[in-house]
């Protein structure tokens, strides 16, 4: 006879089985997670991610979410650059940093090279102003330093029949010099400053390589304005100018005049007097950079730094008063290459 007394084994309780089959999210691609529609849903963690995608067509969806970005990335590129940082934003695993380095446009250099004042800092050191004296009077003129010992090249109109010189560089630094050798059929004199050491040379270009509307700057001294810089292009090449060879007392009378332009004749005419019947004529670059007497024997540079020419002649016109009226945008130089096939003769204390 059964105790009913005896406690009978406590049976597990198991709670009926639901009638559907719990909800698994479906992986379509790598990084791609869709849950299908109906039966239970996970709460969503982000709001913006929780709308609801048919589980007919995943592998579609996650393709337009790819042609989105690249539509995106297409607008960014039109509104000017980062196409490349948002699209690593967009398509990396990793959350884009705060700090991110920006994509930045092209840099524009803050330098001084190539510049009117870059030249004009780089050129002026070996720009002199040059004072020549003689029993009829003073003038003033300019020159190049090409050696570091004194070389110093100017016009042969600025140094001829002097018998004192006087040069004064940028610093002010002063020093007596001497005429080395001469070519009046070029207008070019070559002078040595006595006792100089450590200047700086200038360097000479290649005046067959200038160009017409190319921009240049004029370094000299007119009026006795030391350092004075000008600016302008090339106006032309191969200028046939005519000037006195300073041979005659009514030309030297005439040079020590400073308010007097140096007088040249171009195309059959006289310019800023008559340049006597002793005269040269040479191919010129011609120029708009003002020039105004006191220029001669100055340097014509391009942007690169390079002497080009050595500043010669321009045309003043003269005032009311008898005086000259300035530049006006027509000056003349003698090219380089004339200047550097001409050293070895005026090193050698010729005079032609």
């Amino acid at each position: 006879m059964t105790d009913f007394h005896e406690q009978q084994p406590q049976q597990p309780y198991y709670p009926p089985r639901p009638p559907y089959e719990p909800t698994r999210p479906i992986t379509t691609e790598p990084g791609t997670t869709v849950w299908p529609s109906g039966g239970h849903v996970p709460p969503p963690v982000d709001p913006p991610l929780a709308a609801a995608v048919p589980a007919s067509s995943p592998r579609r969806r996650a393709k337009r979410g790819v042609g989105l970005m690249a539509a995106v990335a297409i607008a960014a590129a039109a509104v000017g650059g980062g196409t490349a940082t948002l699209l690593q934003h967009l398509t990396s695993d990793t959350p884009a940093s705060a700090s991110s380095p920006v994509v930045n446009g092209t840099t524009v250099s803050t330098g001084n090279k190539g510049s009117v004042a870059g030249v004009a800092e780089a050129v002026s050191p070996s720009i002199v102003e040059i004072s020549a004296s003689s029993t009829s009077g003073s003038s003033t003129g300019s020159g190049v330093i090409i050696t570091s010992d004194g070389e110093v090249i100017t016009n042969n109109h600025v140094v001829s029949g002097a018998s004192s010189i006087t040069v004064q560089l940028s610093d002010g630094t002063s020093y007596r010099a001497e005429v080395i050798g001469t070519d009046p059929d070029k207008d070019l004199a070559l002078i040595k400053l006595r006792d100089a050491s450590g200047l700086k040379a200038a360097t000479l270009g290649d005046s067959s390589k200038t160009r017409v509307g190319e921009e240049v700057v004029a370094i000299g001294s007119p009026e006795g304005l030391t350092g004075t810089v000008t600016s302008g292009i090339v106006s032309a090449l191969d200028r046939d100018v005519t000037v006195a060879k300073d041979d005659g007392q009514e030309q030297q009378q005439q040079q020590w005049d400073p308010r007097q332009g140096w007088p040249f004749e171009f195309g059959g005419q006289q310019f800023n007097g008559d340049t006597g019947s002793s005269k040269t004529t040479y191919k010129a670059i011609q120029t708009d950079a003002s020039l105004n007497p006191g220029n001669s024997g100055g340097a014509l540079i391009n942007m690169n730094g390079e002497i080009i020419g050595i500043n010669s002649a321009m045309y003043s016109p003269s005032s009311s008063n008898g005086s000259t009226a300035g530049s006006v945008g027509l000056g003349f130089a003698i090219p380089v290459n004339t200047v550097k096939a001409d050293l070895d003769g005026l090193r050698s204390g010729s005079t032609h």
